[in-house]
């Protein structure tokens, strides 16, 4: 695949303490295999869908063991460039942009609410190599509990295009590079208990939602949210069992009329 245009979500990872149960879980649920560790880059090891690079699993430095999640990163032709503008505009830079191998250049920043995500320069490493396919990374939600500072924090670091979903039950914006629709983000309400911060919901494609949320349970996930349709895909938000959230849908089974978004 080609570098990905500035703003689109390119790659995901997660660290995990038990590497191996994390394995073991999303191969069963997701159909990944995986590459060999790099030890080189701390066992960095990639996971497949169909043979195609999807994400990657790593085991944490050690002295910073924490809570596992889920990092979506976004592209950016310099990320230098990008983490100064991140800092101009609110958010806070966690890593500064390192080089890794021949690979590309990472960077790791919170947004102004409290999500954590990163940017990716790509060098060698271009990001996903399937996207929107079962076993890959589909789409991606920012859950804020300040939509306002993070909205306006997001279209002054990526070059994005705002839209706001016309429902004054849900505030729920998306952004657009160009006629893409590349990520979503959703206010967090009260149901969310006050301890859960911000954060980016990555949803990874299924060819089965309830399948998919069936082996995950079986395997120690925890159900967040559904099975529900949608007119995007039938989806469910889980949890692994070591605590990471994501989401999975089957963007092939839909129910309803997509809805109205006007330019904001």
């Amino acid at each position: 695949m080609a570098v990905q245009p500035e703003g689109t979500p390119c790659w995901a990872d997660a660290m995990f303490t038990d590497v191996e149960g994390a394995k073991s879980f999303y191969g069963e649920v997701l159909g990944w295999t995986f590459g060999e560790a790099a030890s080189e880059h701390g066992n960095y090891t990639q996971a497949y869908a169909n043979g195609k690079a999807v994400a990657a699993v790593v085991p944490p430095v050690p002295g910073q063991e924490g809570q596992s999640q889920w990092c979506l990163y976004f592209a950016s032709p310099d990320a230098a460039a990008t983490a100064a503008r991140i800092r101009d505009n609110g958010g806070e830079v966690l890593m500064e942009p390192m080089q890794v191998g021949d690979f590309g250049t990472m960077c790791l920043a919170l947004e102004p609410s409290g999500a954590v995500f990163g940017v990716w320069q790509a060098g060698a490493h271009e990001g996903f190599e399937a996207t929107a396919v079962p076993g890959a990374y589909t789409w991606a939600e920012v859950f804020t509990r300040d939509p306002d500072k993070t909205d306006t924090f997001l279209t002054a670091v990526f070059p994005y295009a705002a839209k706001q979903l016309e429902d004054d039950g849900v505030d729920f914006r998306v952004f657009n590079l160009g006629d893409d629709t590349v990520l979503g983000r959703m206010r967090m309400t009260d149901e969310f208990p006050p301890e859960v911060p911000s954060y980016i919901n990555v949803y990874f494609g299924v060819d089965d939602c309830d399948a998919a949320v069936a082996r995950a349970t079986k395997l120690g996930g925890i159900v967040r949210f559904g099975p529900m349709g949608s007119p995007f895909g039938r989806f469910a938000a889980l949890s692994d069992p070591q605590g990471a959230n994501f989401s999975v849908i089957d963007t092939t089974t839909t129910e309803g009329d997509r809805p109205s978004f006007q330019d904001v």
